[in-house]
């Protein structure tokens, strides 16, 4: 059953994602991302990886497309789908192909690493994920952590001062 559950998540995240390049309104391209993105969380999920699942949805599906939406709202971009040069197409055929073809290397010739380091599934299973993650980031990654967190603060005056200066 499980397989049939994969197999069908994948057949929705294509379809999603190839929606994705195709759809004309930027809209439309950024609602069938929200949903690539929630087959993402649901392989996580399959993966035993719950908070990698929720902070899929709650990042990428959540603020992230809010944050795609509303700029191409403050945009006001207007899509001319007739616009697309003939270079645009074949420089986008060539980095697909090779994408695909280094996919292919790599699966083929890679092999699976064993896990390192000292946390096994034995203590994933009784503390949990979350815990876990958690102490690491908040004791071994702090200043990280804090410096991402003032980047992403001094994007956002800048973006909502940009913002102001072309209403203004």
């Amino acid at each position: 059953m499980s397989s049939v559950f994969f197999a069908l998540v994948t057949v929705v995240a294509i379809v999603s994602a190839l929606m994705v390049v195709t759809c004309k309104n930027p809209i439309n391209s950024a609602l069938s991302l929200v949903l690539t993105f929630f087959c993402l969380a649901t392989y996580y999920a399959m993966l035993n990886a719950p908070f990698m699942a929720a902070v899929q949805i709650i990042v990428y599906a959540g603020a992230i497309m809010v944050l795609i939406v509303f700029t191409i709202m403050l945009l006001n971009i207007r899509v001319d789908a007739n616009k697309k040069g003939s270079h645009q197409v074949a420089l986008g055929s060539v980095i697909g192909i090779a994408t695909l073809l280094l996919s292919g290397l790599f699966l083929t010739r890679g092999k699976v690493s064993q896990p390192v380091g000292q946390i096994t599934s034995e203590l994933i299973n009784s503390k949990g994920h979350t815990e876990l993650i958690g102490k690491v980031m908040f004791t071994d990654f702090l200043l990280p952590f804090e410096v991402t967190s003032i980047l992403l603060l001094v994007a956002i005056v800048g973006a909502v001062i940009l913002a102001k200066r072309k209403l203004s």
